[in-house]
């Protein structure tokens, strides 16, 4: 939250340590799942979905464990009691630091997810992703693959990844429009921003109105339309330049929660979008200037 070149990485490279981490709101969805028995089968269920079910259970007591090594196990364990379980895969994946294995584990882990859902579900699901639970496993391996595909370079194939997870998942709980526009003004793709930017039209964050600003410049200089672009990005959040200059101090984490218009949202915003400011010329110095 990709298809791409043929580039490989190489052993030496590192994953980032936080990319395939997943939120607490995990443990809720472990809830839900109990509560709701595992899904929509329903009926009488196979033993290979009893099976996925109980290695799930498992992947939810693993995600709650602060112990590296027991949700090492716990994830090994699942993937003994069912090779479908796609979330095994993704936290395997995040306690390797090696860039090619833990993209060699999240693809397994798409691979599992795919076999788990079944044909059926990318054929009569498509626009409800993750609205099913029994879907959240497969998109969380995808956004890790993902992931681990830009970080290595394979930039093309990260870009398809994500433009097709919002096909399945349009609502976007997963805010993968926002990784997408990011990677899209590193690669200097600005006609698709543009085109992204429209689909999710009422987006009032930061992101959204500050891309639009640098959006503006790159295409039309100091002019009038940059100006006044840059005027609604100061209103959403004031708090952006001090960051893009560096006059205030990045953290060395961004936070893991954000508030609208706030400091927060300036911290994750830059973190995100700093890359493509700093590689369009004079755009820092104009947004700080005006």
């Amino acid at each position: 939250m990709a298809k791409r070149k043929t580039t490989k990485p190489t052993k030496s490279k590192k994953k980032p340590s936080s990319d395939a981490s997943l939120p607490p709101p995990m443990i809720f969805e472990g809830a839900l799942a109990g509560l709701f028995g595992g899904g929509r089968s329903g009926g009488k269920r196979s033993a290979k979905v009893d099976a996925l079910y109980e290695a799930q259970q498992l992947m939810y007591s693993a995600w709650e464990s602060s112990a590296p090594n027991r949700r090492i196990a716990l994830a090994k364990q699942a993937l003994e009691i069912s090779p479908d379980c796609a979330d095994a895969y993704v936290l395997l994946a995040e306690h390797t630091r090696d860039l090619v294995e833990a993209t060699r584990l999240n693809g397994l882990g798409v691979e599992a997810g795919m076999n788990a859902l079944g044909p059926k579900a990318f054929e009569e699901d498509v626009g409800h992703f993750w609205g099913l639970l029994e879907t959240r496993p497969y998109m969380r391996a995808r956004l890790a693959l993902s992931q681990c595909l830009w970080q290595a370079g394979d930039r093309d194939e990260a870009i398809a990844h994500y433009r097709d997870m919002l096909r399945l998942n349009p609502g976007d709980n997963q805010g993968i429009r926002y990784i997408l526009a990011s990677c899209l003004l590193d690669a200097g793709r600005d006609d698709e921003v543009v085109a992204l930017n429209d689909d999710y039209k009422d987006d009032a964050s930061a992101a959204w109105a500050w891309s639009r600003a640098l959006l503006a410049f790159r295409k039309h200089g100091d002019g009038e339309q940059a100006e006044a672009a840059l005027a609604e990005a100061k209103k959403t959040n004031p708090h952006v330049p001090a960051y893009l200059t560096a006059k205030k101090k990045m953290p060395k984490r961004l936070p893991d929660m954000v508030g609208i218009g706030d400091e927060s949202e300036a911290i994750s915003y830059v973190g995100d979008y700093g890359r493509a400011w700093r590689n369009t010329p004079r755009a820092i110095d104009w947004a700080a200037s005006r």
